[in-house]
């Protein structure tokens, strides 16, 4: 009998970094069910794809208010069945981690990163919801005892991996567990390389709190430059309304719009602590450097002085005179984009198909 194997993720109505791994997984293993909490069955993981989503899929609203149902969303991921299995693979930046399967199946977790809302954004999660005071009081005890159940569900996986040595570090600090670092597919291949010199800056990616386009907004404001940044997301209208005549909002755009951005640009502002950081990577794929914060995945990825800079601190100030005093010629776009390369998707499978072997030899 050959191996089976089954796919999980957190769930599929959203699309970024954690679904073009499960993306790639699909590839890897085409036979595969995935297995999640909610899905639409028009996302790019599912179509034509066999997906077992948990009984939450057919509540009502569950995919536009999916928030609502967080407290069932442990119970969902423990009630999905995992005994025809020899080998389950999970990709979860929540809940998948949390599955349980039988005592002889291998799981392997790759966790993105300990659950953002309970652990390092606990804080801002709670403050930024727009909510009444006292609803957010009453929601403390809530994520109290979901860090509960989220601290025992990361001891369930018998092998974990990560997409960073950033998130490898979180991972000890918050689950007292190891895990050992593939860095994540980025499709360098389909970006190719450009030489034209840029005639504006860019930013781009969901527009949420924690990713710190206010910083990026606020500096162009003050230096008058051109700024175009691509995205959709809650932070929008205030970005918006702080920005400078020169700063262009451009939404949600296709992958070729993307391209032709990164190809056009002088460089990519990436102010974030991100686990990884796809946008980054993908902009040195067309040659263009990277000012990025020398902290989190960034710092990871983006060579100060060879592919792009880091900055101190997070501030407008150091975006400023990081832009003031960039040199464009100082950089090399062909080893900009060799950079990149090291995180192809081709990297990624080859990573991963050692690390599984490595764990069946032992295992055997």
């Amino acid at each position: 009998m050959g191996m089976k194997v089954a796919l999980v993720h957190d769930y599929l109505i959203q699309d970024g970094g954690a679904e073009r791994v499960l993306g790639c997984l699909q590839k890897m293993f085409p036979e595969a069910p995935t297995y999640t909490v909610l899905h639409d069955p028009d996302h790019p993981q599912a179509r034509g794809k066999v997906v077992r989503a948990s009984f939450l899929d057919r509540f009502p609203l569950a995919h536009s208010h999916y928030q609502w149902y967080m407290p069932l969303m442990p119970l969902a991921v423990e009630h999905l069945d995992f005994s025809k299995f020899n080998l389950v693979i999970s990709s979860s930046s929540s809940f998948a981690k949390g599955i349980i399967t039988p005592p002889e199946t291998l799981h392997v977790c790759y966790c993105h990163t300990p659950t953002r809302f309970l652990w390092q954004d606990r804080i801002s999660y709670v403050n930024d919801l727009r909510q009444p005071r006292f609803m957010r009081a009453l929601l403390l005890p809530y994520l109290h005892n979901l860090r509960v159940w989220d601290r025992l569900a990361a001891d369930r996986p018998t092998h974990l991996l990560t997409n960073s040595q950033t998130s490898r570090d979180r991972i000890k600090r918050y689950y007292g567990r190891d895990a050992a670092v593939i860095y994540p597919p980025v499709d360098v291949e389909r970006i190719p390389l450009s030489t034209t010199p840029g005639t504006f800056w860019l930013a781009g990616g969901r527009l949420v709190g924690y990713k710190r386009f206010d910083l990026i907004v606020k500096a162009f404001a003050k230096l008058r430059l051109p700024l175009k940044i691509f995205g959709v997301g809650p932070e929008y209208r205030r970005l918006k309304f702080m920005s400078g005549k020169e700063t262009e909002f451009l939404g949600y755009i296709s992958d070729a719009e993307k391209i032709s951005l990164y190809q056009n640009a002088i460089g990519f502002l990436h102010p974030q602590v991100e686990d990884f950081g796809i946008t980054a990577v993908e902009a040195m794929a067309a040659g263009k450097p990277v000012v990025t914060f020398g902290s989190g995945g960034g710092a990871e990825t983006v060579l100060d002085g060879v592919t792009g800079e880091h900055i101190e601190t997070q501030s407008w100030e150091n975006i400023a005179h990081a832009v003031i005093r960039f040199e464009p010629q100082r950089y090399d776009p062909a080893t900009i984009r060799s950079r990149a390369e090291e995180f192809s998707e081709q990297n990624f499978v080859r990573g991963l198909r050692e690390y599984l072997a490595s764990i069946h030899a032992d295992n055997r």
